[in-house]
């Protein structure tokens, strides 16, 4: 990720909101850690999306301190400025700039952690992190705590109550302000170039890893750090599989190829399927099954608009994917039925999406006190309904195998909804034109 400043007032901001909500107490959010991969070599860094989306901070060993109440103050701790490092392992912005650069009250080595947080702690009603997340921090926070109670006789208070942090966080992470939505949509843009180019790569005889390395190609090519996550080239009856990632068998003339394929930029993800046929035209029974999953997408999105129920896209695209099925003769039965009896989920197994942001399943809770939350401006969400016809009792044969999935990334505006992702081609007219009939 850049390791330039960003608008420092735009997460100076953000954090001053979250301790707005908190009222009073202390939030403590770290980064993730870094992980070997073997031996010396570690993964690429990536930083913890709660941190992320708090400091805009991309180094590791790092940690966000929110003090909110009368006196609200914001602390950051890192690692210290070290030439001799930076000269193997690169810039690293130290305490003394990283203060000013990223609009902190104060900012002190992350060495001083354990030292300086009990002090923080004393006296606070309310201590707020990431429980659960991980045992190490989980461990971590009782050690300080327990170092602010061993303070007890001198009148000095720990925390009465632990509180999640997500109870805030996922919340505000939900509605996208406009730097998110900018992000994504420089993410989405890169991932539909990534489409049209393994589209018009597809070829029978070539390998699904050959397509892959298309998409790969097209993510740096933009500007794109990594895939936001391992992406799916399916070809065949591999597609059947909900998360293959293999990808490496050979592409077979005649056969689909799914592709569910996301870049990620500045930390924001994109996640996009498109399904194709390998020699660039669709066989009639391929055309019919695709149209229907078409269908069920077209509805669902008509749902995304502000005030709808964030369960009326999926129950939109069953109603349409369950009377296709019973046109493809997969299935038999009053439509009603089928639906409440779950006899569909044999060929479509999964919801019809999830939000989107900094992580591909973003943060945000689906319902509130037990009922589907209404959607609203800001939120983004994936459309992606499906069709998995695997051989067995009652499938036509000419249905085997074919796997379908089509899925958008979309915006609830003020008045609908925005389909970020509308330049992937989509239609099958679309599709064998950008794949030119080959």
């Amino acid at each position: 990720m850049d390791l330039l400043p960003p608008d420092r007032e735009l997460y100076r901001q953000r954090r001053r909101r979250v301790m707005q909500a908190m009222g009073e107490g202390v939030m403590v959010i770290a980064t993730a850690p870094e992980a070997v991969r073997n031996r010396d070599a570690y993964y690429s860094f990536r930083p913890d999306s709660y941190f992320w989306w708090l400091s805009g901070f991309a180094e590791p060993e790092a940690v966000v301190v929110l003090v909110a109440g009368k006196r609200p103050r914001q602390y950051l701790f890192c690692r210290e400025k070290n030439i001799d490092k930076e000269t193997w392992d690169g810039f690293r912005w130290g305490p003394k700039e990283a203060k000013t650069a990223f609009g902190f009250d104060a900012a002190w080595p992350i060495g001083q952690l354990d030292k300086r947080l009990p002090g923080l702690l004393e006296n606070q009603p309310v201590l707020s992190y990431l429980i659960g997340h991980d045992t190490a921090w989980d461990n971590r926070v009782v050690g300080w705590l327990n170092s602010v109670r061993d303070k007890a006789r001198a009148g000095v208070q720990a925390p009465a109550t632990l509180t999640d942090a997500r109870r805030w966080l996922d919340e505000f992470r939900l509605f996208k302000d406009d730097h998110e939505l900018a992000m994504l949509r420089r993410a989405i843009a890169i991932s539909a170039d990534a489409h049209r180019r393994a589209m018009r790569a597809c070829r029978p005889g070539a390998g699904e890893h050959e397509i892959e390395a298309e998409l790969l190609y097209a993510f740096r090519r933009g500007g794109a750090e990594a895939p936001a996550y391992t992406s799916i080239v399916a070809g065949g009856a591999n597609a059947c599989i909900l998360h293959y990632v293999f990808n490496n068998r050979p592409l077979q003339d005649g056969d689909l190829l799914l592709i569910d394929a996301g870049a990620e930029y500045a930390g924001y993800a994109a996640d996009i399927t498109r399904t194709f046929p390998v020699n660039g035209r669709f066989s009639p029974v391929q055309r019919d099954a695709y149209e229907i999953v078409l269908a069920a997408q077209a509805a669902a999105i008509a749902e995304v608009k502000p005030g709808s129920a964030g369960n009326a896209p999926h129950e939109a695209a069953v109603r349409v994917l369950v009377q296709g099925m019973k046109d493809l003769k997969l299935l038999k039965g009053r439509l009603d039925g089928l639906i409440e009896s779950g006899a569909y989920r044999r060929f479509y197994l999964h919801r019809t999406g999830h939000w989107l942001g900094i992580d591909v399943h973003d943060a945000g809770e689906y319902k509130v006190d037990g009922a589907w939350r209404a959607l609203q401006p800001g939120m983004v969400l994936t459309v992606e309904p499906g069709l998995y016809i695997r051989p067995g009792e009652g499938v036509p044969r000419r249905l085997e195998n074919i796997g379908i999935r089509i899925e958008d990334d979309v915006l609830v505006t003020e008045t609908g909804c925005e389909v970020l992702s509308a330049a992937t081609a989509k239609t099958v007219a679309a599709i064998e034109e950008t794949m030119g009939g080959h």
